[in-house]
């Protein structure tokens, strides 16, 4: 019998926050270069103040948004 090699749906998830989280700060980052002055962390907010508290939901609303 062949195992299965995917990891359990709570790392699967995990991982997949992570991922968005990592290219959330991104945008952050091209968006402060932009604007001199203004914190990372109200610049972030910003970015994910209209979408669901989800960041699953948040990466797809920013990914319309491009």
């Amino acid at each position: 019998m062949k195992r299965d090699r995917t990891p359990p749906l709570e790392g699967r998830i995990s991982e997949l926050r992570a991922e968005i989280e990592a290219i959330i700060d991104a945008r952050a980052q091209a968006v402060a270069r932009d604007s001199p002055g203004v914190p990372i962390g109200v610049i972030r907010n910003l970015l994910i103040a209209r979408t669901p508290a989800c960041p699953c939901a948040q990466y797809l609303q920013l990914g319309r948004a491009e």
